[in-house]
């Protein structure tokens, strides 16, 4: 049973930080966020939950399970950013508390407590929980997975736990794919292995386990494989299509994407190194306690207590997940399933250091890493207040994007919009950035004063409620960006001028202005962008013929409907040279506008 002040404390920091989150939202972001978005709609739209479609078009390379509980959303609630919001949000709440049970029963009511705030509050759970990705779900999900494991295996009258590994194994399946059961399987088996236990995987109820989780698992995939086969594609072999469902989800998505193979190859890659080092960013500000961590772990393998076996078998899971990825195309956000496993080693750490205050060692490490916090939040509150200073007479004219530089080679990195910054930014950000200074400013001087007065709780909480005021100001953040990195208000006037009959166009892939179908919910024609995520499906004999070339939009423009062509400022001279005259811009946003070949009335 889990301590119901903790559980009250934990839920009342999930409604103040991620529940306003989804209550004042910034608009849906252009790619993923809204391609993802607009894929629950069109279940909702359509009724068909077997096959995801985007614009119209099949969506087959993700997995079903968050689309479904968006969808849900979208009926019960109606289609919203908040509604589109709230499914991540719940899954949050949910890891938290699977992180403070498994917590719980495996080291202590104090240390399941420590990690769940770890894992609420670490930078990393709050930015990869802005876009709507399944990352949060398939981590709540394998911490499940482990927390079953770990009761069936040591306690043979708690052997029908078991069932938990293989059903929140499929579930994991139907939310990311076949990374959901491959975790588990992974890191049980390496564990039991290294621990000489391995006869106890015949405890573990193999067979019954294996046909719930075929139960749970295989009617989606063969649903959708049976629906999508492909006999109703055009070959084209040299991209693999063609195929059919089951060779393009397995082979294609799974496959050759984990060994970077995949077609079309549209997806970044972070350099390895730096994906390693920013663990300790997307942890912070917990992975400053991770020596504490460190100075837990079993020194050998052989004899170990229970408390050190279930420290070892944490540990693995951590180096497990994100060594598999160190041979693959690598994003930050792919190892959010390891976060839990340091959230628990972060919380052991802290929880078993409370008594041991008087020891000088302990004492001089909790100390020393109070200290380092407090440093930064002095460096950060300098930062912040030059940063201030300097902007304090600059005015900017429009929106952010007026004031920002391009450097796409950077934004295979979730912050690399950050690099885009200039000094005139700064203006647009001065209560962030302030904010933020004198966050972190009050909250580490504060959780290292109660420290050394030995108000160990109260310096924890204290670091969680700095990161919640933190989160405050980074959404603030995030709402100035609106402009750049979404295109609703583009949107917004398309549909005030939008008659039947009329047209709308992406200048370029889908993904750079999917927000424009999500909030005008009207299929869109895409310009030179025959790519990316609905290339695949583009490729079926009863997809729409949304793709244009050069000559069919300037065939478009003449006629008397009206077209509404959403394009990159960028490329507005090259766009005019190909559709001509007469050529109007109706709106312009966030470094984006809308090119139209009709004046308004």
């Amino acid at each position: 049973m889990l301590n119901r002040t903790y559980v009250l404390i934990l839920v009342t920091f999930w409604a103040i930080v991620y529940v306003a989150a989804c209550r004042y939202p910034p608009p849906l972001l252009d790619d993923a966020d809204s391609v993802h978005a607009e894929a629950a709609r069109e279940i909702v739209e359509t009724g068909d939950w077997m096959t995801l479609h985007a614009n119209k078009i099949r969506y087959l390379e993700k997995a079903p399970l968050m689309y479904w509980s968006v969808a849900l959303s979208y009926k019960i609630l109606g289609v919203s950013e908040f509604s589109s919001r709230l499914p991540i949000a719940l899954a949050t709440l949910g890891l938290m508390l699977a992180t403070m049970l498994l917590g719980t029963f495996a080291f202590g009511e104090k240390a399941g407590f420590y990690a769940a705030l770890s894992i609420g509050s670490c930078i990393g759970i709050f930015l990869f929980t802005r876009v709507l990705w399944p990352d949060v779900l398939l981590t709540m999900l394998i911490t499940m997975a482990f927390y079953c494991f770990l009761r069936a295996i040591e306690n043979p009258s708690h052997s029908r736990y078991a069932y938990g590994i293989y059903l929140f194994g499929a579930l994991g399946v139907l939310t990311k794919g076949l990374i959901g059961a491959a975790f588990p399987a992974i890191i049980i088996l390496v564990f039991l292995l290294v621990t000489g236990k391995f006869r106890k995987l015949a405890t573990l109820r193999i067979f019954s386990g294996s046909l719930l989780f075929l139960l749970v698992a295989a009617p989606w995939h063969i649903a959708a494989g049976l629906a999508n086969p492909g006999s109703l594609m055009i070959a084209t072999p040299s991209s693999g299509q063609g195929r059919g469902f089951f060779w393009f989800y397995f082979m294609n998505e799974h496959f050759l994407r984990y060994i970077g193979k995949r077609y079309p190859a549209d997806y970044d890659t972070v350099p390895l190194p730096l994906f390693l080092v920013l663990h300790v960013v997307w942890l912070f500000p917990w992975s400053f306690f991770l020596p504490l961590a460190i100075r837990e772990m079993p020194r050998s393998v052989r004899n170990l207590n229970q408390i050190d076996r279930r420290i070892l078998f944490v540990a693995m899971w951590a180096v497990l997940v994100i060594l598999f990825f160190c041979f693959s195309t690598t994003q930050e956000y792919y190892t959010m399933p390891a976060y839990p496993a340091f959230a628990l080693l972060i919380g052991v750490g802290l929880a078993k250091a409370e008594p041991r205050w008087q020891e000088a060692k302990t004492k001089a490490l909790l100390n020393g890493t109070q200290i380092a916090l407090a440093i930064l939040g002095l460096l950060v509150f300098a930062g912040g207040a030059i940063a201030f200073w300097s902007a304090r007479h600059t005015s900017v004219e429009g929106d952010i994007s007026s004031t920002l530089t391009r450097n796409p080679d950077a934004y295979a990195l979730s912050l690399g919009h950050v690099l885009d910054l200039t000094p005139a930014s700064l203006a647009e950000l001065r209560v962030p950035v302030m904010g933020t200074a004198l966050t972190f400013l009050l909250g580490t001087l504060t959780a290292f004063y109660l420290r050394r007065r030995a108000k160990h709780f109260a310096s924890n909480v204290t670091l969680a409620l700095m990161m919640a005021s933190f989160f405050f100001f980074a959404h603030l953040s995030l709402g100035a960006f609106g402009p750049y990195l979404s295109s609703r208000s583009l949107a917004e006037v398309i549909n005030h001028e939008y008659q039947p009959g009329d047209a709308i166009v992406i200048n370029g892939e889908y993904e750079g202005g999917a927000s424009i179908n999500f909030y005008t919910r009207k299929m869109v024609y895409i310009l030179n962008g025959r790519s990316a995520n609905l290339e695949y499906g583009s490729f079926f004999e009863d997809a729409p013929r949304i793709f244009l070339d050069n000559g069919q939009i300037a065939q478009m423009w003449r006629m008397p409907n009206r077209i509404f062509l959403f394009t990159d400022s960028s490329k507005l001279a090259e766009l005019t040279r190909v559709v001509g005259e007469p050529s109007y811009t109706l709106a312009e946003s966030g470094g984006k506008l809308i090119l139209t070949n009709q004046q308004s009335e």
